[in-house]
């Protein structure tokens, strides 16, 4: 601990004079992040430093295995801050990130290891989708194959969930918002990314589109081109 408090004062020694122009401004306008990134709770990975933010760069929610409850299911802080950061702040592009060796994915279907932990259990419960699919369509894995199967369709089940919120869902029909799934691989040190064409994760690479899991676009599906075909 005395190592980390040793680092606040580096803080306001040495980052915040050299940044305090930046900081300035941000508590003279406000905040205006261009995503919002709902994350593990792991400390080994860290949003800002993965994206080498700035301060005011990224609205960030990290909760136990990335998780987005379906609306209307908790009123916590994951639904909230989905709320605030699209309602108020106008986040046009929301990334839900996993990432390798993930122990709230290890731990999914684990029912001694969960047996002390209720919270946790009825928490993780928001990933059963996520287990189903790899149990049924990926009955071959195991091991760390298995836990990194279970990531990446975690991945996709929270983007699901995410698309229940009344604001997102308003969001994306208008156009104005994007989904991302992102997956960090820590042993490798690249990002995964979700192609919403292929459904499929692949590597984030300077001289390649960024694959999109939900590309912005109106989706307007009551739209009176589409009613007149209707009738």
């Amino acid at each position: 601990m005395n190592e980390l408090i040793g680092r606040v004062f580096s803080f306001e020694k040495q980052v915040y004079a050299d940044q305090s122009a930046l900081y300035s401004r941000l508590a003279t306008d406000g905040q205006s992040p261009k995503a919002l990134m709902i994350s593990c709770a792991d400390s080994r990975v860290v949003p800002e430093h993965i994206m080498q933010a700035q301060p005011g760069d990224l609205f960030v929610c990290r909760n136990a295995g990335n998780i987005v409850p379906p609306f209307g299911q908790m009123n916590g802080g994951v639904s909230s801050t989905v709320e605030y950061a699209v309602m108020v702040l106008g986040v046009r592009d929301i990334i839900v990130c996993g990432h390798s060796d993930c122990g709230a994915m290890k731990a999914i279907g684990k029912d001694d290891v969960l047996a002390s932990m209720p919270n946790v259990a009825a928490w993780l419960r928001h990933s059963n989708a996520a287990a189903k699919v790899v149990s049924d369509c990926y009955p071959e894995l195991d091991g760390q194959d298995r836990v990194r199967a279970v990531t990446l369709e975690n991945v996709v089940a929270q983007i699901a969930h995410l698309r229940t919120h009344p604001s997102v869902a308003a969001g994306i029909a208008r156009g104005e918002i994007a989904l991302h799934g992102w997956y960090v691989d820590i042993h490798a040190g690249v990002v995964l990314a979700l192609d919403g064409e292929t459904n499929r994760f692949v590597t984030l690479r300077e001289d390649r589109p960024l694959p999109v899991a939900l590309a912005h676009g109106a989706r307007l599906a009551a739209a009176p081109e589409f009613a007149e075909a209707a009738e």
